[in-house]
């Protein structure tokens, strides 16, 4: 049953223009894993600042199940470092990114150093001592 609105406009029993969809059955939006897992790259690229000039830029890989997300990211770091401190910013940055620009939960996040590279201080003064 359709009537007319005071207002001009015609609405149906519920309220709403004809052929108005209901909001729980307008669909969905699905996001493709290679773009939660170019935010993820991209997220540890902001947690690690400027790379070593020798240094691949961080890559992830992800699976994504419902609303969630597991993340494993690859990277390479200067060295000496506090590894497992460069690992937790990565972390904490991938989620925090992930949660806010694609609104999935990530209940994993994996880091994976793949290699570090001498800084050049640390590297000319080994080969002092040498």
């Amino acid at each position: 049953m359709t009537s007319v609105s005071g207002a001009g406009g015609a609405v149906d029993e519920r309220g709403r223009p004809p052929g108005a969809v209901p909001p729980g059955e307008r669909g969905a939006i699905r996001i493709a894993d290679r773009v939660v897992a170019k935010i993820a790259a991209q997220a540890a690229r902001e947690a690690l600042g400027p790379l070593h000039p020798d240094a691949a830029p961080p890559h992830a890989a992800v699976v994504v199940h419902h609303e969630a997300v597991r993340v494993r990211v690859h990277l390479e770091l200067d060295y000496p470092c506090d590894i497992g401190d460069r690992c937790l910013r990565v972390r904490r940055q991938v989620v925090q990114r992930v949660r806010a620009l694609v609104g999935m939960e990530v209940p994993e996040v994996a880091v994976q150093v793949e290699r570090l590279h001498p800084a050049p201080a640390h590297h000319a003064a080994q080969g002092r001592t040498r």
